[in-house]
């Protein structure tokens, strides 16, 4: 052997016959007995093998195939364009030649050394005598059936007879066979690839008479047997023994209603060349199946391949039902085979006369059929497979039917259409006493009522139904109502609602559709909820598909020519919600259709397909779009998918006109209008085309997008902590288009502690409203301290000005919130009592729930709420206002839901209202009011609006009680009469509290308006002091009155001191004492002019001490003229305070003087009255003419209220 390099001149005598070549020389003998074939399946020009002969190898012959001769030597010479490897199969057929007693050859032996580089077949086929059995035991390792390929390249095949190849069977080494036993014209092959080392024996070869097989068998009346087996197959009879009589077939003997039959085999092994058919038969009424069950004998021919049928009859319109026991059953096909063996097969006829057949294998899921007509069941089982004595169980029912009454539209045609081959059903009408079936369609016109019958019980899931109304309109109206579809026909079924619509050949019939609009899809395609719309025009060249449109899309109206119609295709699984499209006559046209557009507002891109796409627009036909554009908007119009035809006669165009303007004339490959303004219409014209070719086919997009500048605010709250802002639409304005981070959002809100890039397209400020909201926590309350609440200042950036700011309080569970104005005092906004101020402040707890809207000024000194609580601050202008608007702290909780500190004002009545006034207070809640009065002051307390509820759960209270006191001044329920009017005379604690109502609500406002005491007591004691000094001016008046008489009987004198003091140091004149001159006893005086009272000033009399101890002057002169120097001004010390201490009224001695001519002007008359005008001199002359300065001699209206503090409470 060797390469075809080293042959020259061979290689020269190919270089004509073969291109590029691999070839291989060689010489080859074959052993005795040994036939071998070397071939190719390739052409000859491809590849050859060639005999070399001659002198100097100078003679070939090459063909595709040749067969060598054994014991000769043959040069062979293998030249191929292909791999030679796999160009090339050698085949080495010996014969086995077999007496009844021995084989010859008795070794089966190979010839390993042979064509090694090739693919080998290895074939021995055995002639025997008649009725004898060969057989082959295997050398060393034995052999195992496989249908996979051997690892080690050596796969042996056996066939029972050379000239069928249908019983072959394939074996591996590495098994327990060890002995094939085998007959007349059987073949033993062992494929060999290439390079594949094999052993030269491999088979030991014997033969003897071949023994038969007998059995006693028993079939029962209900079973029929067929054995049988393969004609080509190796020769086997099978034969009956009754009595001495032995009946004999070669290939099949049947078997039915035997008692212990001998049954006798011409072979020993008859189950390699038998199968065994067992028939039974189940017969069903529409109730119940005889047998009831599949049933088998285990045992009966168990060595064989059985194969078991069932033929099951069942009256018309019956269900058969089978349940196979065990682990279930799995559906296969029909080229699949079960890896155990076992293969069931179920067979089912039609009531057309078709057959449909299903495969399973064991290990399923599947364990219940129901099938409808006579059925075959049949169970594949292997050689020794073991089988239940019940193979399945069968039950029959009438067979469920539905039937429905039907009455359709005049002018409406349905037609029922059969989708599917399976299962078998008919639909059937009664017509003239008799019910006509069909198992493919009916077409019902009658628009009488009808009943429609399905043999089956889910005929929606194998018929769709087509629901037809006719619309022929004239030039002015349609004789068809509305276009509408009829929701109670079939609606669990596929159904189609076509309508056929008409009018004149110059005119248009119009669709409207309602404001949502339609959006056209690619044809063929399915709308996302499953009610697809498909217009069609009918044309003189066919119909043409306008298009597909879904619910929700740009498209409002619709206009074809002539002639078309609107189809609705809706699933059984969906409820009708069809569009309420209006129809109507339309104007003449010469388009096949006009579509008008309303393209949204915002930033859009709409997809437009013309007409019959993907197939060809209609030759010498134009279509028509109506754009309408938003204002303040731009269009552009892109080309994107499209063909142009060949014209015969004009060219397609493109035409665009805007109102009042002129027509602009484009091809399909010129630039489309871009960033245009204004509606517009579109007019697609196409030429008279060469149908044989490519015809004209458009898809198109409209973009939109606005015109405007937009505003662009970048906000930073990482520097704001807990602060975000909220900015939201009032009114639905369609031009306002608002961004955050680049996505349009009709509300915007702004997380805390992030940045965000905002922009406000055509937004007018007053449409859009701007608030914040700050979150202040406290985790713990004695750490936390007290919190003013001011607006912080937000990016200037923002166009539209803050309208409110919202903070919201979180405490601890056992904490509360205490709100006290920074101003001293709140208001709430009550009927009445109305916050006119320029700012509000609304709080709520943390659910929402309203407790009121306050301003400041008013006469609540604190609010305490056991709650998280929300203030929302609204102001006409934040840039002014800016707070602080509340002071909040935090404290220890307390009891009731919310409490009041309130001080009510003298000067107006006041009024406090339960949260959420006028509606009612929270469910099982209470709030207190802590009344502090003024001294000497006390309360009309007036319920003006008390709104009680039916209580499901507890009871609603109103208790009002004095501070300090246990007991309570009141107490009402819901159920109790309660007094609308209570006088507390002193501060006090006002309680409400509500129930779990059952219907109504609690509510009430209360009044409270103070009242000054009124004191007899020192009413009485001012009388008294009156009357005192009435008789002590009287006794003043007599002891004056009588002094004067004493005086005229003596000479009138007085002294007259120019200069210095009335007294002089040095005067000692009076030698007498006090009491023992009459130096006191004036001669004449002046009553006007005596003012002994003034000697009770102790300044003024120690000015005066030093001055008694000389001469005392005894008369009075009478001023005559002005003096050398000034009288002494006599300084009136101003009264001290009195602290700690009441008193009603002044002493008298403190407050009045000796009577005197009493003038009536007005307030003088008062006792709190005293001019400051009057000096205490001894003129008593006014020191000034300057206004009245009043001096009050009570102080009791003045006087502070001492605090309560909250231990008192």
């Amino acid at each position: 052997m060797r390469l075809c390099e080293t042959c020259a001149l061979l290689g020269l005598l190919f270089l004509t016959i073969f291109k590029s070549s691999e070839c291989l020389q060689t010489v080859v003998r074959p052993d005795k007995g040994s036939i071998v074939t070397v071939s190719t399946d390739l052409p000859l020009d491809q590849c050859a093998v060639c005999r070399v002969s001659g002198e100097n190898d100078t003679q070939t012959s090459c063909h595709s195939s040749i067969t060598l001769v054994p014991e000769e030597e043959s040069k062979l010479l293998f030249n191929c364009s292909q791999p030679i490897e796999q160009s090339y199969a050698v085949t080495i057929t010996r014969t086995i030649e077999c007496s009844k007693e021995a084989c010859s050859p008795t070794t089966v032996e190979t010839q390993p050394s042979i064509l090694t580089e090739f693919t080998r077949t290895f074939t021995w086929e055995l002639k025997a005598p008649e009725k004898t059995v060969v057989s082959l035991d295997i050398l060393g390792e034995g052999l195992i059936e496989t249908s996979q390929p051997c690892p080690n390249g050596l796969q042996y095949s056996v066939a029972k007879s050379k000239t069928n190849s249908k019983g072959r069977t394939q074996y591996c080494r590495g098994g327990s066979v060890t002995r094939l036993d085998l007959g007349n014209q059987a073949a033993v092959s062992l494929r060999v690839k290439p390079k594949a080392q094999v052993e030269s024996v491999l088979f030991q070869a014997s033969a003897e008479p071949l023994k038969g097989r007998t059995m006693v068998i028993t079939v029962d009346s209900s079973t029929t047997v067929v054995i049988s087996r393969d004609p080509e197959g190796p020769e086997c009879d099978v034969c009956t023994v009754d009595g001495s009589t032995m009946n004999c077939s070669p290939t099949e003997k049947i078997l039915t209603n035997t008692e212990k039959l001998s049954l006798e085999f011409s072979c020993p092994k008859p189950q390699d060349m038998y199968s065994v058919k067992m028939k039974k038969k189940i017969e069903c009424t529409q109730s119940s199946c005889t047998p009831a069950a599949g049933e088998v004998h285990p045992n009966l021919l168990k060595d064989f391949k059985r194969y078991l049928t069932w033929d099951v009859s069942v009256p018309e319109r019956t269900v058969l039902s089978l349940d196979f026991p065990g682990d279930g059953l799995k559906e296969i096909s029909e080229t699949e085979n079960c890896q155990d063996g076992y293969q069931y097969s179920v067979s089912t006829t039609k009531s057309d006369g078709n057959i449909k057949t299903n495969s399973y294998c064991k290990g399923g899921t599947m364990s219940h059929l129901d099938l409808l007509g006579a059925t075959t069941v049949t169970v594949e089982v292997p050689k020794g497979g073991e089988l239940d004595q019940t193979a399945f169980d069968v039950k029959a029912a009438p067979r469920g039917g539905r039937m429905m009454s039907v009455t359709p539209d005049p002018n409406t045609i349905i037609n029922i259409n059969r989708v599917t081959n399976e299962p078998d059903c008919s639909v059937c009408v009664n017509k003239s006493s008799k019910q006509i079936c069909n198992q493919r369609q009916l077409r019902i016109t009658d628009p009488r009522n009808t009943s429609v019958e399905f043999t089956c019980p889910r005929p929606q899931d194998i018929f769709s139904v087509e629901i037809n109304r006719e619309i022929d309109c004239t030039e002015i109206s349609c004789s068809g109502d509305i276009v509408q579809a009829e929701s109670s026909l079939f609606p669990d079924f596929n159904r189609t609602f076509t309508w056929d619509l008409k009018v004149v050949s110059t005119r248009a019939f119009q669709l409207d559709f309602p404001e949502t609009g339609m959006r056209q899809i690619p044809n063929e395609e399915t709308c996302p909820d499953e009610h697809t719309y498909i217009l069609v025009t009918y044309l003189r060249t066919g119909p043409a598909a306008i298009g597909t449109f879904c619910k929700g899309g740009t498209v409002t109206t619709i206009l074809v020519r002539y002639k078309g119609r609107v189809s609705l295709k809706v699933p059984g699984d969906k409820k009708l919600d069809p569009v309420d499209f209006k129809l109507k006559v339309g104007p003449e046209t010469s388009m096949v259709a006009i579509v008008k557009v309303n393209l949204p507002q915002g930033v859009s891109d709409t997809a437009f397909i013309t007409a019959n796409y993907p197939r060809d627009f209609p030759d010498d036909h134009q279509m028509r779009w109506d754009f309408t554009v938003p204002g303040m908007h731009n269009y552009t119009v892109r080309f994107h998918n499209h063909t142009a035809p060949e014209c015969l006669s004009r060219e397609v165009e493109v035409e665009y006109q805007k109102e009042d303007k002129k027509v602009t004339k484009l091809t399909l490959t010129d630039p489309q209008p871009e960033h245009q303004q204004g509606n517009f219409n579109m007019v697609l014209k196409n030429c008279e085309t060469n149908r044989t070719l490519q015809g004209l086919t458009l898809t198109y997009r409209v973009s939109v997008m606005r015109s405007g500048h937009p505003v662009l605010c970048t906000v930073d709250l990482t520097k704001r902590q807990g602060v975000s802002l909220q900015i939201e639409k009032m009114v639905s304005d369609p031009y306002c288009e608002m961004r955050i981070n680049s996505k349009v959002e009709e509300k915007i809100n702004v997380a805390p502690g992030t940045k965000a890039s905002l922009s406000f397209l055509d937004c007018p400020n007053e449409d859009v409203r701007l608030t914040a909201t700050e979150v202040v926590g406290c985790q713990n309350v004695p750490s936390c301290s007290a919190t003013l609440l001011t607006v912080p200042k937000l990016d200037s950036c923002l166009p539209m000005p803050l309208h409110s700011y919202t903070w919201r309080l979180n405490i601890p569970q056992d904490s509360t919130v205490d709100l006290v104005s920074p101003t001293g005092s709140l208001r709430q906004s009550l009927p009445g009592q109305e916050c006119n101020q320029s700012f509000s402040l609304h709080v709520t707890e943390e659910d929402g729930f309203p407790v009121g809207d306050f301003c400041f000024n008013g006469f609540i000194q604190k609010i305490q709420v056991h709650a998280n609580v929300s203030v929302t601050a609204t102001a006409n202008d934040f840039s002014k206002t800016r707070g602080p608007f509340l002071n909040v702290s935090f404290s220890k909780e307390i009891p009731e839901t919310i409490i009041y500190r309130v001080s009510p004002k003298m000067s107006s009545p006041n009024l406090l209202a339960t949260p959420n006034w006028p509606q009612g207070m929270k469910p099982s809640s209470t709030v207190s009011w802590i009344v502090t009065l003024p001294s000497r002051y006390r309360a009309n307390v007036h319920f003006l609006n008390v709104s009680q509820p039916k209580c499901l759960d507890w009871h609603t209270a109103i208790t009002v009680k004095m501070l300090g006191y246990e007991e309570e001044i009141m107490s009402r329920r819901e159920d109790e009469q309660a007094e609308d009017k209570l006088l507390v005379p002193e501060s006090f604690y006002l309680n409400m509290s509500n129930c779990i109502p059952e219907e109504g609500h609690f509510g009430a406002v209360t009044k409270i308006v103070l009242q000054k005491k009124t004191n007899l007591l020192a009413i009485l004691l001012g009388i008294a002091g009156a009357l005192l000094v009435l008789l002590i001016v009287l006794a003043v008046v007599c002891v004056i009155t009588k002094k004067k008489k004493k005086e005229r009987m003596y000479k009138e004198s007085s002294i007259y001191i120019g200069k210095g003091s009335i007294f002089h140091p040095g005067d000692r004149h009076f030698t007498k004492s006090r009491s023992d001159n009459e130096s006191h006893v004036y001669a004449s005086i002046d009553e006007m002019m005596v003012y002994g009272h003034l000697l009770d000033d102790s300044s003024y009399a120690d000015s005066m001490q030093d001055h008694f101890k000389g001469i005392q002057v005894d008369s009075y002169q009478t001023f005559t003229g002005p003096t050398d120097g000034q009288l002494p001004v006599i300084k009136e010390p101003d009264p001290e305070p009195e602290i700690g201490q009441y008193k009603t009224f002044l002493d008298p001695s403190e407050t009045f003087i000796p009577s005197r001519p009493r003038t009536p002007i007005d307030r003088q008359d008062s006792l709190g009255f005293q001019d400051r005008r009057m000096v205490d001199n001894e003129l008593y002359t006014f020191k000034t003419t300057g206004d009245i300065n009043t001096i009050r001699l009570s102080g009791a209206d003045m006087e502070p209220q001492p605090p309560i503090t909250e231990e008192s409470l």
